[in-house]
């Protein structure tokens, strides 16, 4: 791979997984904070409505287009693991695949299916509201610390 095909792609990487994780960041910084604050119901409805309103092409070419390039930059580093920065982008690219998306679709999107199908009106929603906010929002900081350490190792192989 040219240097600067090299370069650009982590440049890229890099811009994207800081990306997904200050979105990640906000939510466990402030947004369910505040969707914790207000009745089950009103908490609840707010996040049913911002999982649907995140299934957009912007965020889906973002999340999962930086894991593409995650993917494109650990295949296509040089295969001596003494080459500058190979070491680093690949553990970043590991950081972001494992514990930015796999713990998305493995442990954030199954809660919130659990989510989706619970009814307002439902007797046991303030449990599963509590537990949603708890669980969700552990994994949430996984994924966050996920993010930025490989935007983190990204930048640093771009550096050496």
């Amino acid at each position: 791979m040219p240097e600067w095909l090299e370069i650009l792609l982590l440049v890229t990487a890099t811009t994207g997984t800081g990306l997904v994780g200050g979105i990640f960041f906000a939510f466990s910084n402030f947004v369910m904070k505040a969707l914790a604050q207000g009745p089950d119901t009103e908490g609840a409805r707010a996040m049913q409505n911002i999982n649907v309103t995140v299934l957009n092409p912007l965020f889906f070419t973002i999340f999962f287009g930086t894991g593409i390039i995650a993917l494109i930059v650990a295949a296509g580093t040089p295969n001596v693991w003494d080459a500058p920065g190979a070491v680093l982008s690949r553990i970043a690219a590991a950081f972001y695949l494992f514990g930015t998306l796999g713990v998305t679709i493995v442990r954030n999107v199954p809660l919130n299916e659990k989510l989706a199908v619970t009814a307002l009106t439902d007797a046991a929603l303030s449990s599963t509201w509590t537990h949603y906010l708890e669980a969700w929002t552990w994994w949430n900081h996984v994924r966050t610390i996920a993010a930025l350490l490989a935007a983190a190792l990204f930048a640093t192989a771009i550096a050496v």
